[in-house]
C-alpha cells in the first residue's frame, strides 16, 4: 500500500511540474534555435486534448494570441551590419569566415529590405494553423453561423496576423460573421501598461538595471567572435564595436529561423556563446513582462485591463449566445503578463536573482511567435444553463491554473471567473 501511495504521489507530482520550469543548458544546446527566446518559431509539438466529460459541448472560445514570426524590428537591425561588412570587404579586412557572412547577410537583406516588423509568411502559416486546430477542436462552437469578435492593436503585424486567422475560420465555415477592427479604442485593453511599470522596466532608471548591466557585461563575450570574421585588427579598431556587432548577429541569427530565406548563423557561434547571450535577453523580459520579485506584481497588473475583458466577454457570450469566439491579436509584452496574472502554471514565479532567472522561467516556453491562450467553455446540453466547464489552453496545451478541481484539465466556469474576479479587486 505504501509503494502504491509513492507511485500515486510521484504521479500527480509530475502531473503539476510547472510547463516553464527547469530548463537546463543541455536543452538549449539541442535545440539552439531555442536560445532566439521570443524569436523561438511557434512549435507544434502538441500532446493529443482531453475529450470533454459526457454530455458537454464546446460552444465559445477565448483567445488571446502574440503576432506570429516576423522580421527583425527594423530594417536598420539588418542594414547597419551589410553596411559594416560590406565595407570590411572593400578595405580587405574580413577573414574567410566573414566573407562566407558577409554573403549570407546579403541574401538575408534581399529579403528582408523593406519589412522591418513586418509578419513573414511563416508568421501567416502559424497563425492559419492554429485557427485550424481551434476550428478542428472545438467544432461544435463554430457550426451554423455564429458571430466573431477578432481585435488586433494597432500595430500591422498583429492586424495581419488576426486577418490570417480569420481568413482560415472564413474558409472552414463561409457562414461565420467575423467583425475585424485595429484600433486604438481597443488598446487599453489589448496593449495596456502603467506609468508605474514603465518606471521598474526602464533600462536606465529600473531598480535592477545596474545589477542587469554586470549580468550582461559578463555574459557578452565578443573577442573570439570578431577574430573569426574580421582579420585587420586597425579596421576592428577603427570601424568595428565588438559587443554591438556580436549582439547585432545573435538577433540576426535568432530570426533566420521566421524568415523564408535558408540560411543560418549559428556556425558562427559557439553554443556557450548563444546560452549567454540569451539568459540576458531572457532575463530582460523577466524584468519587463512578468513576476520579478522585485516588482511586486506591478508589471503582472499591467494584464488586468485585459483579464477583464476575457471575463466580461464570456458572460456576455453566455448570456447573449450566438457567439463563437472572441479573438485578441497583440504582443510578446501582453501574453507574459496575462499568463502570469492567470497563474498558468509556472509563469508567475517571482525572483530576483538573474543568474536563477532561465532555470525557472524560459522566455521561448511562455511566448515563442504566434504564443497564444485559449479557453474553452463546454455546456451539458441536458443540465442547467449555468453548468459550464472550461479548460485553459497556453500555446495548445492543456495547463493548470490554481483553482480546485477533480476533473483536470477542465474546471468550473463559476469557480475560475469567481477566482480571477477576486485578483481584479
Amino acid at each position: 500500500m505504501r509503494l502504491k501511495q509513492l507511485l500515486l504521489c510521484g504521479m500527480m507530482w509530475m502531473c503539476c511540474v510547472p510547463l516553464g520550469a527547469q530548463t537546463s543548458k543541455e536543452e538549449m544546446f539541442s535545440t539552439i534555435e531555442k536560445t532566439g527566446g521570443v524569436y523561438w518559431a511557434y512549435p507544434l509539438d502538441f500532446a493529443p486534448q482531453t475529450r470533454a466529460p459526457k454530455g458537454y459541448k464546446p460552444f465559445y472560445v477565448s483567445h488571446y494570441g502574440r503576432h506570429g514570426s516576423r522580421y527583425l524590428i527594423g530594417d536598420r537591425d539588418y542594414k547597419w551590419l551589410v553596411d559594416l561588412f560590406e565595407e570590411a570587404h572593400r578595405e580587405g579586412a574580413l577573414s574567410d569566415l566573414g566573407e562566407d557572412a558577409r554573403q549570407r547577410l546579403l541574401k538575408v537583406w534581399e529579403e528582408a529590405e523593406g519589412h522591418g516588423g513586418d509578419l513573414t509568411p511563416l508568421g501567416v502559416r502559424q497563425h492559419r494553423g492554429i485557427a485550424e486546430r481551434m476550428y478542428a477542436a472545438f467544432p461544435e462552437a463554430f457550426k451554423g453561423n455564429p458571430s466573431i469578435s477578432a481585435r488586433s492593436t494597432v500595430v500591422l503585424r498583429c492586424a495581419m496576423s488576426m486577418v490570417a486567422f480569420g481568413d482560415r475560420l472564413k474558409e472552414l465555415n463561409p457562414n461565420l460573421r467575423i467583425s475585424y477592427e485595429a484600433s486604438h479604442k481597443y488598446m487599453d485593453y489589448l496593449n495596456y501598461h502603467t506609468d508605474e511599470s514603465n518606471r521598474f522596466t526602464s533600462s536606465t532608471d529600473g531598480p535592477w538595471a545596474e545589477e542587469y548591466r554586470k549580468f550582461e557585461d559578463v555574459h557578452t563575450n565578443p573577442d573570439r567572435l570578431i577574430a573569426s570574421l574580421f582579420k585587420d585588427k586597425r579596421f576592428i579598431l577603427k570601424k568595428v564595436n565588438p559587443k554591438e556587432v556580436m549582439w547585432g548577429m545573435y538577433w540576426v541569427a535568432s530570426d533566420m529561423q521566421n524568415a523564408e530565406t535558408k540560411v543560418s548563423f549559428y556556425d558562427l557561434f559557439q553554443p556557450q556563446e548563444l546560452f549567454d547571450l540569451w539568459q540576458c535577453i531572457n532575463y530582460r523580459f523577466y524584468v519587463g513582462n512578468a513576476n520579478h520579485a522585485d516588482g511586486k506584481g506591478i508589471v503582472v497588473a499591467n494584464a488586468k485591463s485585459l483579464l477583464r475583458n476575457i471575463l466580461d466577454s464570456a458572460d456576455e457570450a453566455i448570456q447573449k449566445g450566438g457567439i463563437a469566439a472572441t479573438l485578441r491579436f497583440g504582443h510578446d509584452g501582453n501574453v507574459i503578463p496575462l499568463v502570469a496574472l492567470m497563474q498558468i502554471e509556472n509563469c508567475n514565479v517571482a525572483v530576483d536573482d538573474p543568474y536563477e532567472v532561465y532555470k525557472v522561467w524560459s522566455d521561448f516556453k511562455v511566448v515563442p511567435m504566434a504564443a497564444n491562450v485559449q479557453i474553452a467553455f463546454f455546456r451539458n446540453e441536458k443540465g442547467s444553463v449555468d453548468d459550464i466547464l472550461v479548460k485553459i489552453l497556453h500555446n495548445e496545451h492543456e495547463v493548470h491554473i490554481p483553482v480546485q478541481t477533480d476533473q483536470f484539465p477542465f474546471y468550473k466556469w463559476s469557480d475560475v471567473e469567481s477566482y480571477y474576479r477576486n485578483l481584479l479587486k
